[in-house]
């Protein structure tokens, strides 16, 4: 069912192999700002990312622009000054690549995730599975499917389960991940589904269930490096180092999983 994307996070994986760029070391003298636009969902991954890196590259200045994957697409194509763009799916990434924003030797698969059903404290015991939702759920969070990536996949999954028509009218929808969090760890969405690597900032919520892996395209989360950079010398440096065993450590730790070899 998802063959096409398959081949499509194939085709990026290898070039994954090697740096992106080759990699270079800025002067002693130089003070570069790398701006780089992310998904809300790795927001906690990359400022832990910006502080390793500010420990080896102290003269690199790396800025974050964090939004939902598609208002980020959007600012790019309008002439966002953006040296490096990083979110999941496959939607927006094909976008700036279809726009010559990037290209396949300066994009790659690089984080691998999950997709999970969180409930709110007061649906514990009366939501276990995705079969409970019908029954047992007056409100379901997701993200906007055309602008959240998790939204997309939550789309998917509930399709695949025969649940997405019947589930409709009860759906609110957030501008992101974090929103969609929020809606049920405050109590005011019955349930939801987010990445598993937001599960760490649940404070009340649970996770019922995981999404079954045949139910929705694989989870990616990409990083496209800009053609028009003013900094590529910095940026194949940064890319390189987001290849690197102790940022997959990173990753690690925060809940996404390395989809390539650091050397």
């Amino acid at each position: 069912m998802h063959m096409r994307g398959e081949i499509w996070i194939l085709s990026l994986l290898l070039f994954c192999i090697s740096p992106i760029l080759a990699p270079s070391k800025a002067g002693a003298s130089e003070k570069t700002t790398l701006s780089i636009s992310a998904g809300v969902g790795l927001k906690d991954a990359l400022y832990a990312i910006q502080r390793a890196y500010g420990q080896q590259r102290p003269e690199v200045a790396i800025e974050f622009n964090f939004a939902a994957s598609g208002l980020l697409r959007k600012q790019i194509e309008q002439g966002a000054p953006v040296d490096l763009f990083l979110a999941p799916g496959r939607q927006h990434l094909q976008a700036l690549l279809d726009g010559g924003f990037t290209d396949g030797t300066h994009s790659c698969a690089l984080l691998g995730n999950k997709l999970v059903l969180v409930v709110s404290q007061e649906k514990k015991r009366q939501i276990g599975g995705f079969a409970d939702l019908i029954e047992q759920a007056e409100t379901i969070a997701i993200g906007m499917p055309q602008m959240v990536p998790v939204g997309r996949y939550a789309q998917q999954t509930l399709s695949h389960l025969g649940l997405w028509e019947s589930l409709l009218p009860r759906m609110v929808y957030g501008k992101s991940v974090r929103q969609v969090l929020a809606y049920v760890d405050s109590g005011n969405a019955d349930a939801g589904l987010i990445f598993s690597s937001d599960t760490r900032l649940l404070t009340s919520a649970a996770v019922a269930t995981v999404a079954p892996d045949n139910s929705h395209a694989p989870i990616i989360f990409s990083m496209a490096a800009m053609l028009n950079s003013r900094h590529p010398k910095a940026l194949a440096d940064f890319t390189a180092y987001l290849q690197s065993r102790q940022a997959a450590a990173i990753f690690a730790s925060q809940g996404f999983n390395s989809l390539i070899s650091p050397e």
